[in-house]
């Protein structure tokens, strides 16, 4: 009896992945599917499971084809997957091997568009209180573009037509290809550095989505916010929006509206200073004629025209106020005069001398108190009686009550 060949579990699995990695389909193939169990590790691969209505497959991009993605994956995305079938060999489970990854009905730039507009926004890179005002009398424009090219050009011509005075510093960068975001990080922070600029046009021609590539990159994005020195974005056409317009400070549809915000027109702030001056002329003439019409109204009036009669009429009326017075205090004068002697003889009549000469008398006690009742008297007290002609010292000796 011919012994079976026993197989370790490993070398079953190797087999078994030997055959579907030389399989002709199953070592180069497309799937799509719907993105669901989506992880992110911090080694950089991804892990995820690819499902339609009937199954499911599990799938793993490694670091490498995961940095070149220019969109981040989600659940519910659905995409299409470029990769190879494989064993992996201590599990036995088998899975996909992810390479590409293509997202399904909208293109990936636009999905790391939105995902990046989405992100930056939420960090507050877009909110209006960080956007820092624009010169408006720039003595030096720094220019950040392709040295060669319509952008730099307009650029230069609508500056110096607006104001020949201004000076523009052109900063060569790239503004696409694979070194494009470097090229304007540096240029970002070599003007910075300078410090000389009072305004940074980042700009050039308008172009495809992926021509655009580098103004919707993160870096870009971070670089202008953090710029010291106001940026306006000028890429692209009229219809072209990027990260970067929602980052500046101010967006311009064109490279020849980004030079039309950054350099006012000479003509039109001379024209402006005309009219500020013709009002300004208008406003005083007609406060000098006001005035010369308010003085000659003055001059009309009698006091000016007369100021003798005016002083006259003053002295008159002085004069008159002086006899009233005189009138008023004579009247008074004899009217308290009167009441005074009015106010001595009643004095007078009601004085203690004056009752003595009528024939009265006043009864004192020794201690020259008046006695006006016999409860003031008692038997045997030293009585003074006042007479007008003198006085008669008393004494007591009887008290009788009043009997009628």
């Amino acid at each position: 009896m011919i012994e079976p060949k026993i197989f370790s579990v490993m070398q079953i699995n190797s087999y078994i992945k030997n055959i579907i990695e030389n399989d002709f389909i199953l070592n180069s193939l497309w799937i799509k599917g719907e993105i669901s169990n989506f992880k992110y590790h911090s080694t950089g691969h991804m892990y995820f499971t690819l499902k339609d209505r009937d199954a499911s497959l599990n799938c793993v991009m490694f670091k490498g084809s995961a940095d070149m993605l220019p969109f981040m994956p989600e659940n519910g995305m659905s995409v299409v997957v470029y990769g190879y079938i494989s064993i992996y060999e201590k599990t036995g489970q088998y899975q996909l091997y992810a390479e590409i990854m293509e997202p399904l009905g909208i293109g990936s730039m636009n999905i790391a568009f939105e995902q990046l507009k989405e992100k930056l926004s939420n960090e507050g890179l877009f909110d209006e209180d960080y956007k820092r005002e624009i010169c408006k009398y720039p003595k030096c424009i720094g220019v950040i573009t392709s040295p060669v090219g319509a952008a730099v050009r307009d650029i230069i011509n609508v500056s110096k037509r607006r104001n020949k005075g201004v000076k523009i510093v052109v900063v060569p960068a790239l503004v696409q290809g694979e070194n494009a975001v470097d090229s304007i990080v540096s240029a970002l922070k070599l003007i910075n550095e300078w410090g000389k600029c009072d305004t940074i046009i980042l700009g050039r021609g308008g172009g495809s989505m992926e021509d655009l590539q580098a103004f919707n990159d993160e870096r870009v994005a971070r670089a202008i916010f953090a710029s010291e020195i106001p940026v306006i974005s000028a890429v692209g056409h009229e219809t072209d929006f990027t990260i970067a317009d929602f980052v500046s400070d101010m967006r311009a549809p064109t490279p020849s509206a980004g030079a039309e915000l950054a350099v006012n027109s000479l003509e039109f702030e001379e024209e402006r200073l005309k009219k500020l001056f013709d009002s300004l002329n208008n406003n005083i003439n007609y406060r000098l004629n006001f005035e010369n019409e308010r003085l000659k109204n003055l001059t009309d009036r009698r006091i000016f025209k007369k100021p003798l009669d005016n002083i006259f009429d003053r002295e008159m009326y002085i004069s008159g106020l002086e006899k009233q017075m005189e009138k008023i205090i004579k009247n008074k004068v004899i009217e308290k005069s009167s009441a005074f002697d009015k106010l001595i003889n009643k004095m007078e009549v009601l004085s203690p001398m004056a009752m003595l000469k009528r024939g009265y008398t006043i009864v004192e006690n020794t201690k020259g108190e008046s006695l006006k009742s016999i409860e003031d008297f008692n038997c045997g007290d030293t009585l003074n009686i006042l007479f007008k002609d003198g006085q008669v010292k008393a004494k007591v000796i009887d008290i009788l009550e009043k009997e009628w």
